[in-house]
């Protein structure tokens, strides 16, 4: 039997920006996301941030809200409840988007950090709708990603103390869009980038 090959992997960096610490109690109010590359084996290949990108804003689904999570938005969430897109429909429109730039390929989501991002949108794309076109496991965790190759304690791996060349010259604006794109090139430059030995 013929060893079974992988399939490329394209890699979304995805931001989202949310009311509170965690879905449910608290809503995502908007969320980006930017192809970042694509690896084929041992070879990768970056994209151009801006050219594949989706982003909407979300209607909140409780009546709760931390108004300091709020505030790093700068969203406005009256209009959001009057304006914001249906969560449903969003996570639809999503699923859509990730399946067509990641035609032949396994899409996964990375952010900086994993863990706050794949959360709500893990938890809003099994919620509204009970599917997630990255599984339930296809992130990757950028901090995760520098430490491994940095050979730094987790702690350690904090934008400030990563060698300037990895960083993107974007500003980080909390606006999602913008921040993920940011972070897809911060993908593209970790995957790249081959640490001085020790």
């Amino acid at each position: 039997m013929a060893p079974r090959t992988a399939r490329p992997s394209l890699y979304i960096s995805v931001d989202i920006e949310a009311d509170g610490p965690i879905p449910g109690p608290y809503s995502m109010i908007s969320f980006g996301a930017s192809v970042a590359g694509r690896q084929d084996g041992a070879v990768y290949t970056a994209a151009d941030p801006e050219q594949l990108t989706f982003y909407r804003e979300l209607r909140p689904i409780s009546e709760e809200f931390v108004p300091e999570a709020l505030a790093v938005s700068g969203l406005d969430r009256d209009r959001l409840l009057k304006e914001g897109a249906e969560p449903g429909a969003a996570m639809d429109e999503f699923r859509t988007w990730v399946r067509e730039v990641s035609e032949g390929a396994q899409p996964v989501m990375c952010g900086y950090p994993a863990s706050f991002d794949w959360t709500f949108l893990y938890w809003y794309l099994m919620r509204f709708g009970a599917d997630s076109p990255f599984g339930h496991s296809g992130c990757l965790d950028m901090k995760t990603l520098y430490a491994a190759k940095a050979r730094v304690p987790l702690r350690a791996a904090v934008k400030g103390r990563m060698p300037r060349e990895l960083l993107s010259r974007r500003r980080h604006t909390h606006h999602a869009l913008d921040d993920a794109i940011e972070q897809a090139e911060l993908m593209s430059n970790l995957m790249l980038w081959t640490p001085a030995a020790c």
